[in-house]
């Protein structure tokens, strides 16, 4: 009977309490190292894809607004007559960037188009109407009338009964696209509403 107590005794078989809980912190430890990289990577993602919508949305809001009217002003008035330039006003639009208007290095592209020619237009000009900060960046709360002069800029001159669009494109946003037909009969001064 002792030698089967003394067996007994000996059988090491089973595993003990503290056994177990070593391999399950082992498991523990690892799912949280393993959790820990795909929520690192999960959030490195998400962050990716907001600077990408952030990115998406800068392009293609907005940054001018047409304000009031298209002035045409012509040469010479009649059903022959011929525009010279085109005088309109812009602001910024509501919670939109700075746009930089200066004569100078000219970052703003102005371009015409109708259904013969395609030209941009180098030599606008500007004026600041109503309030404005003495610098050259249209921010909010400023007015800025711009002329675009057409006469000696164009292969075929803008008459009568003519479709055109005038794109302001600044560095950032989307373009301010204007498109207006003259009348059949052109004034000195003519609103293209």
């Amino acid at each position: 009977m002792f030698g089967k107590l003394n067996r007994m005794s000996k059988d090491e078989s089973g595993i003990t309490a503290l056994e177990t809980a070593i391999i399950l912190i082992a498991f523990v430890v690892v799912a949280a190292v393993f959790a820990f990289a795909v929520l690192s990577a999960g959030t490195f993602s998400t962050e990716q894809s907001r600077e990408a919508i952030y990115s998406g949305l800068e392009q293609v809001q907005g940054s001018l607004e047409l304000r009031g009217g298209l002035i045409a002003r012509a040469a010479v008035t009649g059903s022959t007559g011929t525009i010279t330039d085109v005088v309109f006003t812009v602001s910024n639009v509501a919670g939109g960037e700075p746009v930089d208007f200066t004569t100078v290095d000219k970052v703003v592209v102005i371009e015409y188009r109708d259904s013969s020619q395609r030209k941009q237009i180098a030599n606008w000009s500007v004026e600041w109407v109503g309030y404005y900060d003495s610098d050259t960046i249209i921010e909010e709360r400023e007015l800025l009338e711009l002329t675009v002069p057409l006469e000696g800029n164009l292969t075929q001159d803008l008459g009568v009964n003519t479709q055109f669009v005038i794109e302001v494109k600044p560095p950032l946003g989307s373009p301010l696209y204007i498109q207006r037909t003259t009348p059949p009969s052109i004034d000195l001064v003519n609103d293209l509403q």
